[in-house]
């Protein structure tokens, strides 16, 4: 029976990230992945090696600009290991029906430019709204990068800049007033608050949305910092596609001696006497973890599916209980297309450039469009009648990526997980069929080539994946790439319940990691940087407090410092 000092239950980023630092710390660790390979989300597949051999699909998570905020690339030295981020510019286009269109490129000036062709106003406002939510961003930052009740890792996070934003959102009664309310209030409300124009309107609403949910919703608001934090730090992707940070991870993780075993899914926790000590796998071999298991799949699968009732009621009578009705799952999932291409699309009505495409495109005719396209997802119903969608062209800022002259098409569509009046039929009886699937993805397709015409002749192969293929190959409760909801209510302190929100379970040495924790999903590395802090500092948690307080001082005599000479 091999032990180890840690066991990771799941090879994602998060896990991969959290292995990394107790590896650097020292510490001897096994990932167990149920997947052929690792990487969770963040994979990067030839998916159609028959069809279109040569082909690189990214098969989930694609554009990345959260990991941008936290440390993890330079701690890591990530780029020692392979990793190479290439940015966008420009990072977001939609074409819209009346012919006008949005293209934000990384500076808000020249973004402005560009609106102020359909409204002046708006153009002023958007400058406005850009530097709030980059300002707010600076200001939670330090938020992310720590356990959420952790006062003084959150505290020895602030610089002087996170300072200064601080400042810019909360430094009177009405900035705190106005702070309060964008965090309640819904996408839709603010945007009909800021802008005018549909044109600005509508994509604005469609990144919001990519919580998972409608922009009409209270308490996603948060939503709207999506766009800001395009323009700052900046979106990009790594070369090679998503898995080009997994693999730099897998190259850190061995390079430190860590064990990484796929194929391998989790059957049960090994615990003794309220402690656990270790992991069964499906085949039936055992591991055994001297100091502790971390587990980077979501809370509910954990103890549900993989802890006794008996061992978690003796730990917390109320947990599972908790975790089986409190946490929210909308319905709303993603059906996913890749498309190898013979060229890339072309928007000819909207004075075409490939420049365009190096970003992310929407399709969101409009705030009313894309709220149909996500709430009918909540009744069950497949929102395909006229749909909005978010593509990605990889290979026209990454040409590595497909044969010379070739491209890939990424396609996410929010659909239904379980699709209503379909229960029982289809995959794990939630509707999807093969026919369903194909039939979707065509409409899908033929709405995106309303605006761009070339790119139904120019599929070579495609692959469809149904909301609850996704689910079962990412292992995710209906199909939730975040694990659960985005929503305020399920947020910092509350996520996944409060009782279990700072990493630590009732069942000892058992640690949570993941996007089903604080600061939640996306690709960020955020969950296992701040598992790893957590774990490390129950080993020795004399030594980490004074070295927390010594940050701390640090970063109080820095701040004061920058502003004394200022």
């Amino acid at each position: 029976m091999e032990t180890y000092d840690v066991i990771v239950i799941g090879a994602g980023h998060n896990g991969l990230v959290c292995a990394a630092y107790l590896l650097k710390a020292g510490y001897s660790v096994l990932l167990l992945e149920k997947r052929p390979v690792p990487g969770g989300a963040a994979t990067t597949e030839e998916a159609m090696p028959v069809d279109a051999p040569g082909f690189k699909f990214n098969l989930c998570a694609i554009d990345h600009e959260f990991i941008h905020l936290g440390p993890v690339v330079e701690e890591l030295e990530l780029g020692k290991y392979g990793l190479e981020y290439l940015p966008c510019d420009p990072v977001v286009y939609c074409p819209l029906p009346d012919g006008s269109q949005f293209l934000a490129h990384k500076s808000i000036e020249k973004t402005c430019a560009g609106i102020a062709h359909y409204s002046e106003r708006d153009a002023v406002k958007y400058a406005e709204f850009a530097s709030y939510w980059q300002q707010l961003g600076g200001a939670i930052a330090p938020l992310f990068n720590a356990p959420p009740m952790a006062i003084l890792d959150i505290l020895g996070n602030y610089g002087l800049e996170n300072l200064k934003d601080l400042l810019a959102v909360l430094g009177s009664r009405n900035k705190v007033l106005d702070f309060v309310r964008n965090m309640i209030t819904s996408p839709t409300e603010l945007l009909e608050e800021w802008f005018d124009s549909e044109t600005i309107k509508a994509p604005l609403a469609r990144l919001a949305a990519e919580i998972g949910a409608p922009p009409s919703q209270k308490g996603i608001a948060v939503g709207a910092m999506m766009m800001a934090m395009r323009h700052h730090p900046g979106m990009s992707r790594p070369k090679g596609g998503t898995g080009a940070l997994t693999q730099a991870l897998v190259n850190l993780v061995t390079a430190k001696g860590g064990k990484i075993l796929t194929e391998q899914a989790v059957k049960r926790l090994l615990i003794d006497d309220g402690r656990v000590i270790g992991v069964e796998v499906a085949n039936g071999s055992e591991f055994r973890a001297i100091k502790g298991v971390i587990s980077n799949i979501d809370a509910r699968r954990l103890f549900l599916n993989l802890v006794a009732p008996d061992e978690i009621g003796a730990a917390d009578p109320k947990l599972r209980d908790r975790l089986d009705r409190r946490i929210v799952n909308n319905n709303e999932t993603i059906l996913k297309i890749d498309c190898a291409l013979s060229e890339a699309p072309r928007f000819e009505a909207y004075n075409h450039s490939d420049e365009y495409l190096v970003g992310s495109v929407l399709i969101a005719d409009s705030v009313d469009h894309v709220e149909k396209a996500h709430a009918l997802c909540t009744f069950g119903e497949i929102p395909d009648r006229d749909p909005s969608l978010y593509a990605v062209c990889p290979t026209i800022l990454d040409p590595s990526m497909a044969p010379e002259g070739k491209h890939t098409l990424w396609i996410e569509f929010f659909a239904p997980y379980q699709i209503k009046g379909a229960e029982g039929t289809g995959l794990d009886g939630t509707g999807w069929t093969d026919a369903v699937k194909e039939q979707v993805a065509d409409r899908v397709i033929d709405k995106l080539a309303t605006y761009a015409p070339n790119v139904k002749r120019s599929i070579m192969a495609r692959r469809v994946e149904s909301p609850a293929e996704l689910a079962q190959r990412l292992g995710s409760y209906k199909g939730n790439c975040y694990h659960m909801d985005m929503t305020l209510d399920q947020m910092i302190f509350f996520r996944p319940l409060p009782e279990i929100a700072d990493y630590k379970t009732p069942i000892e040495g058992l640690y949570l990691t993941g996007a089903g924790t604080h600061p939640g999903g996306s690709i960020s590395g955020m969950p296992g940087r701040n598992c790893a802090r957590v774990f490390m500092q129950s080993q020795n948690p004399l030594v980490h407090r004074l070295g927390d307080a010594q940050a701390y001082v640090r970063s109080l005599v820095k701040a004061a410092l920058g502003v004394s000479g200022g």
